[in-house]
């Protein structure tokens, strides 16, 4: 069981890094996450069945993915329109392109084939194999993560986190936003579809609908992980994602579990997943005008210090 959560949450987490370059690092609001894990899903069930390699399928899904990023980046930097517009638009096209990828079905099975699940046992025979699956995942979401983080330290990956902090400062320096958003978002949903990726072969099936409602909790999940502590250094907030979107799934498996208790059904979790998206938000902007507020009466309280010390200084 404990395991199960964690190996849920480590599947889930490449999804919530994803989300976290195009929300937080870029400030994009991209809604094509919804349609990019499931269009990473299909492509690896789909690859897997035609009999590639897991680690091609997995590549395939993940390139997948940043095509239909860079699709959205396209749209919002040639047609000059709203990136939430865009991403919109793109996830809508893409729930079409997933069914025809899944050959015009909703739901294709990985029954009587290898995925890295059904591996992983056998490679780590010395454990458990439900812990096998663990390790297995967890060594995966460590690799993704250290690429992460060396990306950002790069000065395309410092270029990117400063676009999302001021654009015109970038443009100032002669870089191009538009290919830095093209990058970024082709990133962001390559991680998402490469998430979709290891979910499908989790689970056993991909499905067309798989995405829904992703984004809002995969915000729920970064909520949760910048509540764990702060910071601004990329390796630290790759780690919050990580233990933001475990925390949550393990929220989510126990309401699924105990939640007859306080009569809560699984009906209720899109509801209650958006309230605490909501709550967390208005938690954050109330720390954040206390913690404007306390800097300023500290300001206040040191200029009122200096000048009564040149008062002082003058008297004598």
């Amino acid at each position: 069981m404990i395991e199960g959560i964690f190996v849920d949450g480590l599947v889930f987490s490449i999804m919530v890094i994803g989300i976290l370059i195009s929300y937080r690092i870029l400030d994009f609001a991209d809604l094509t996450c919804d349609g990019s894990v499931a269009t990473g899903a299909a492509v690896a069930t789909m690859s897997i069945v035609a009999g590639f390699p897991i680690f091609v399928a997995l590549l395939l899904a993940f390139l997948a993915g940043v095509i239909a990023g860079m699709i959205t980046a396209a749209i919002h930097n040639k047609l000059k329109i709203p990136g939430l517009l865009a991403g919109i638009l793109t996830m809508t096209m893409l729930y079409s392109i997933n069914l025809r990828v899944l050959g015009n079905k909703a739901n294709v099975p990985l029954l009587r084939v290898k995925t890295m699940y059904s591996q992983l046992p056998e490679i780590f025979s010395f454990i458990p194999s439900e812990w096998a699956a663990l390790l297995g995942t967890l060594l995966v979401v460590l690799f993704v993560k250290l690429l992460i983080d060396i990306f950002f330290r790069t000065d395309l990956g410092v270029s990117m986190g400063a676009m999302g902090g001021n654009e015109q400062m970038v443009i100032s320096q002669g870089i191009n936003p538009d290919i830095l958003k093209l990058m970024g978002i082709g990133l962001s949903n390559g991680l998402i579809a490469l998430s979709g990726g290891l979910l499908a072969q989790y689970q056993g099936f991909a499905d067309a609908n798989l995405g829904q409602g992703m984004v809002v909790q995969g915000l729920a999940a970064i909520m949760i992980g910048e509540f764990l502590f702060s910071s601004n250094r990329i390796s630290l907030l790759t780690l919050r994602a990580v233990l933001g979107a475990i925390i949550y799934k393990a929220l989510m498996f126990f309401g699924r579990k105990y939640g007859y208790l306080v009569n809560i059904t699984p009906n209720d979790f899109k509801l209650l997943t958006g309230i605490l998206v909501i709550a967390s938000l208005f938690i954050a902007q109330t720390r954040s005008a206390a913690s404007s507020a306390g800097a300023k009466k500290k300001a206040i309280a040191r200029s009122q210090a200096r000048h009564d010390s040149k008062e002082d200084s003058t008297n004598a």
